[in-house]
């Protein structure tokens, strides 16, 4: 029913746009890209139990054995990008490290303690990305690398992906990790034509289009990691969260994801307890509310709905000063 109502959204605006003269003729592809997943979505939710979840780092290696030797090595030595104060980014010498998320790393274990009830308790959570139902970093990916299949994963092109990171500015949770030295900037204008590669989970969209379940998921020992359709696992995630007197964080936050974490514990309490404790920074995201992703399109949708309205009463307002004004002696 969601998925519907953001495609009548999305829908009506791009039919008012065109009869006011703001043709989305011109969209990028991954706008275009996005419109169009939106007709036949059946996306494929995971629900990741936290109070299952004992960091055991089973999805962790999973994920890497299928996603590792595919990451490209760099170009060697790798460009200075100019201006001299851009960002290079390269984790080649470190592609083992597992306690953020990094190009070559694209799911991590984040913990803290947190005192429950008087008890002190780890809290684990698997962190990647969420498949948010209607990315933003898909709508505005300026080469259409980052697509969002019918299964709700939202992957990367990497033959056009340039690099340069509006992906991974629009990400809430700034998700998106970047490799210099690989991709097809090297062989544009290496220096000035982004700086490498945005790399990030998957979701093992392959796996999801032949009916199968991501590797992390298919991996966790605890049964902490399930999946099926959004609309069955968010019903799930609701009936889990009542009987536990807990939390959810995934349903809504940026207009909802395809990754919903279910907790015994509140998670403004866990995020709270991860930022005291040192466990939120880069490559390591937050647990913050995120507005929808739809907020924007919806204040355009009641503006082009509004306009009309609106020109009819200052149209009437002036037809009723100047009849009121003939009507002065």
């Amino acid at each position: 029913m969601g998925n519907k109502l953001f495609l009548q959204r999305r829908s009506v605006i791009k039919a008012m746009a065109g009869t006011a003269g703001l043709s989305l003729a011109g969209a990028t592809p991954s706008v275009a890209s996005s419109l169009q997943n939106w007709v036949s979505s059946d996306d494929r939710a995971t629900i990741i139990d936290v109070d299952l979840c004992n960091g055991c780092g089973a999805c962790v290696s999973a994920c890497r054995d299928r996603n590792l030797a595919e990451i490209p090595v760099p170009t060697q030595p790798i460009p200075r990008p100019y201006p001299a104060w851009v960002r290079g980014n390269d984790w080649s010498t470190r592609r083992d490290e597992v306690s953020r998320l990094t190009p070559y790393n694209w799911l991590f274990i984040q913990s803290c303690s947190i005192t429950v009830n008087g008890v002190e308790r780890r809290i684990y959570l698997p962190r990647r990305c969420l498949h948010c139902l209607n990315p933003q970093c898909v709508t505005l990916c300026s080469t259409g690398s980052l697509r969002q299949s019918n299964e709700g994963a939202v992957y990367s092109h990497r033959s056009t992906c340039l690099g340069d990171g509006p992906c991974d500015r629009a990400c809430p949770w700034g998700i998106p990790q970047r490799q210099a030295g690989v991709g097809p900037y090297l062989n544009l204008a290496p220096r000035y034509v982004g700086n490498g590669q945005m790399f990030k989970c998957d979701y093992c969209s392959s796996l999801l289009k032949a009916g199968e379940s991501p590797a992390c998921v298919t991996a966790c020992p605890q049964g902490a990691m399930r999946i099926g359709p959004r609309e069955e696992m968010a019903t799930l995630a609701k009936e889990m969260a009542e009987q536990r007197g807990g939390d959810i964080f995934g349903l809504k936050e940026n207009g909802g994801t395809n990754t919903i974490y279910v907790s015994s514990v509140l998670f403004r309490d866990i995020e709270a307890n991860m930022l005291r404790q040192g466990k939120v920074g880069f490559g390591m995201p937050s647990l913050r509310p995120a507005g929808a992703s739809m907020d924007k399109e919806n204040s355009l949708l009641k503006a082009v709905l509004l306009a009309p309205v609106a020109g009819a009463a200052l149209a009437g307002l002036r037809l009723w000063r100047e009849r009121k004004m003939r009507r002065k002696p």
